[in-house]
């Protein structure tokens, strides 16, 4: 454990040096100060991180499972999206926070009876965010969301994001709606 001693010595430092503390005896994280400062240690980075979004409609089948085609990456660090599956594949174990959103809608107003969201790993629902609408209530959109922490290996893992949506007429879809509100994303928690 670093000392108060220690601590203090650290305030003493000029604003270009750099120090190194041993915390706990096992870990070693170099903790520079002054303008230099570009890079944060990877033992301490929340990668990998992703998300994606719709930027098109994704016409579906009513009341029917299906994978959302999330089609634009905005972030991707270590390469472990796979744009043709559309799965995050982490290629770092630990516990990742996963989160997404999908907004259902019908081809005309008032049709929408449900949205439904969920979160597959390695192909089995582990979590799902629904809303479902009686007959004089029927909504034009919604944005079904879900979160959880997951535990990947590292290896062959992965995470896919569902959608269900059941319309009384016309064409069910997933849209991206206003400000890309269809996306999924992640990120691993350090510490945990």
């Amino acid at each position: 454990m670093t000392s108060i001693l220690e601590v203090e010595q650290l305030d003493t430092l000029s604003s270009n040096a750099s120090s190194t503390l041993t915390i706990g005896g096992t870990n070693t994280t170099t903790i520079a100060f002054g303008p230099n400062v570009t890079t944060t240690p990877s033992s301490l980075a929340m990668t990998p991180a992703f998300h994606v979004r719709l930027t098109a409609n994704q016409n579906v089948t009513s009341a029917a499972q299906t994978k959302v085609q999330f089609d634009d990456s905005t972030l991707d660090t270590n390469s472990c999206w796979d744009a043709v599956n559309y799965r995050f594949l982490p290629t770092v174990a630990g516990k990742y926070y996963i989160f997404g959103a999908v907004t259902c809608q019908g081809t005309a107003n008032n049709v929408l009876q449900e949205a439904t969201s969920s979160l597959r790993k390695n192909g089995t629902r582990i979590v799902t965010g629904s809303q479902t609408f009686n007959s004089s209530t029927y909504a034009s959109l919604y944005s079904a969301t879900v979160s959880s922490v997951v535990s990947f290996n590292g290896s062959t893992d992965y995470i896919e994001f569902w959608g269900r949506t059941q319309v009384s007429s016309g064409t069910a879809q997933f849209t991206p709606s206003h400000e890309y509100a269809t996306y999924f994303g992640g990120y691993r928690i350090i510490g945990a």
